[in-house]
């Protein structure tokens, strides 16, 4: 499913918003650096170099740099298997062990409680687990607007390929024109601009060292940057929402 040529083309009205989680609708303070350092060490003992990756990486990179180090070795592919469901698993137990403190993100209900009486079809895509990203929605109230969901435990490729983003745009059945992807971090503007769909930006509410700015969001491919989501709010309330007929 290969993103078009050329520029993309974004249309109106909008059918379909796809968020992400973590950081987005909802704060569940992930150790993210032990993840890291966790996935920094399986890979290692699997062979790949330690100076090719850094505990200040995203997840996605360090696994996507070890997995090709290992395939340019000529590993074999069940070895490489092996490696990527090991990660997974310590990687899944670090992200349960947060499932108790997670919240929702102010202005999250009342948002998706706009935009479903509104018409839009809502997705979540993440990088999380299937269980912790079904728990966090069921945990915070949100699970009830999302009928489509795609974690990174979902068959084949994971966010930020932007095959991720439209085999789900394809199971929503909305255009990626009529599309938007709305996220904290750069791997989500990254996997929208690569789809050819649109992408906003959503600031933090507890900013760090490597949060996303304005500026960051502007230079990868942002349409428009919100500071909280009562201020994403604001900027769909541009858009004229269709009514949505079931199966059109």
């Amino acid at each position: 499913m290969p993103a078009d040529d050329g520029a993309p083309r974004y249309l109106e009205p909008l059918l379909g918003i796809v968020f992400d989680l973590d950081g987005t609708l909802v704060e569940s303070s992930h150790d993210f650096r032990r993840m890291r350092q966790q996935a920094i060490a399986v890979a290692q003992r699997y062979g790949v170099r330690p100076d090719l990756l850094k505990v200040d990486q995203p997840v996605a990179r360090i696994m996507d740099t070890a997995t090709q180090e290992l395939q340019a070795a000529r590993v074999p592919e069940g070895t490489i298997f092996r490696f990527e469901h090991e990660v997974h698993q310590l990687i899944d137990a670090i992200e349960l062990e947060a499932l108790p403190r997670t919240t929702a993100r102010p202005g999250a209900p009342e948002l998706l409680k706009d935009l479903t009486a509104r018409g839009f079809r809502l997705a979540v895509l993440t990088r999380s687990c299937e269980e912790f990203c079904r728990g966090a929605l069921s945990k915070t109230g949100l699970s009830e607007f999302f009928p489509y969901l795609r974690s990174r435990s979902a068959p084949g490729p994971a966010k930020p390929s932007p095959e991720a983003l439209l085999l789900l745009l394809q199971e929503m059945e909305v255009p990626r024109e009529r599309a938007l992807f709305v996220g904290d971090h750069a791997l989500d503007a990254e996997c929208a601009t690569r789809a050819r769909v649109r992408f906003y930006g959503v600031l933090p509410d507890r900013p760090g060292e490597d949060s996303m700015t304005i500026d960051r969001f502007r230079a990868v491919g942002a349409s428009a940057v919100a500071k909280d989501l009562p201020d994403l709010a604001r900027h769909l309330g541009v858009f004229e929402a269709p009514g949505i007929a079931a199966g059109s």
